[in-house]
């Protein structure tokens, strides 16, 4: 019955080590958004098909904005799963990207722009230069207008999102983590940006499930389970069920 449910959701099992852990309840982590609200809406929908009514912890492992067309309707999204405890979303590099522009838009500002944050600034609404504004200028005016256009409640949201999450033997982060390490005692530089020892096995046998780095195909391995596969521009969003000491992907 699991294999034809699995055939007939388009469910796919991964070759997972029987080592993962067995969770109290399924655990789905969204891999990297980015502004693609549409995927977002169809894998939210494939989810709640697949949960009949059960329960399931979501998890998503940061990204939600730049990139693709729609970041401000993704926010806005995901703000309201969160605050009706439907969801917990962590933070991403971009989302902290955003916060260091809306912080120090003069010292900041290029470097978001230049990955991505030229379309979540577009996606607010916000068209054309200001008139006579250049450098420091530019990005101080550009930053007042952004957090005017943002959701009412989005920046505080977004400040306020966690780097890690963690039940018994599975942990979920947005890049990587220090293998040497708990969560709890990583750098949030390490937790958004990766370490690159990521790839090594933790001594403490946590599976750490996360986003960041695009793969061609999810995939299950070596203590790690990889959910970004692109979606803003290979239009494929990824989520990693783990149920039973299994995992099985579904995809948009």
């Amino acid at each position: 019955m699991a294999v034809l449910r699995r055939l007939l959701s388009g469910l796919a099992p991964a070759a997972v080590p029987p080592s993962l852990p067995r969770l109290l309840a399924p655990v789905c982590v969204i891999g990297d958004v980015h502004g693609r609200l549409d995927l977002l809406e169809r894998l939210l929908a494939l989810i709640a098909a697949e949960t009949a009514g059960g329960a399931v912890q979501l998890i998503l492992a940061g990204d939600y904005i730049d990139r693709g067309p729609d970041s401000a309707g993704v926010l806005v999204r995901l703000m309201a799963l969160c605050r009706a405890g439907a969801a917990i979303c962590l933070m991403g590099n971009h989302e902290r990207m955003l916060l260091d522009f809306l912080d120090r838009p003069a010292e900041a500002g290029e470097r978001w722009l230049r990955n991505g944050g030229g379309e979540t600034v577009a996606s607010l609404g916000i068209v054309g230069r200001l008139p006579g504004a250049t450098g420091a200028a530019r990005m101080q005016g550009l930053a007042l207008r952004v957090k005017e256009r943002l959701p009412e409640g989005t920046e505080a949201w977004l400040r306020g999102l966690p780097l890690w999450w963690q039940e018994a033997g599975l942990g979920v982060v947005h890049a990587g983590a220090d293998p040497g390490l708990p969560l709890a005692e990583q750098k949030a530089e390490v937790l958004l940006w990766g370490h690159r020892d990521f790839g090594k096995p933790r001594p403490d046998g946590l599976w750490i499930g996360h986003g960041h780095v695009i793969v061609t195909e999810p995939r299950a391995e070596a203590g790690r389970i990889s959910v970004d596969t692109g979606a803003w521009a290979t239009g494929r969003l990824t989520a990693a069920w783990i149920e039973g000491g299994e995992v099985r992907f579904l995809q948009t």
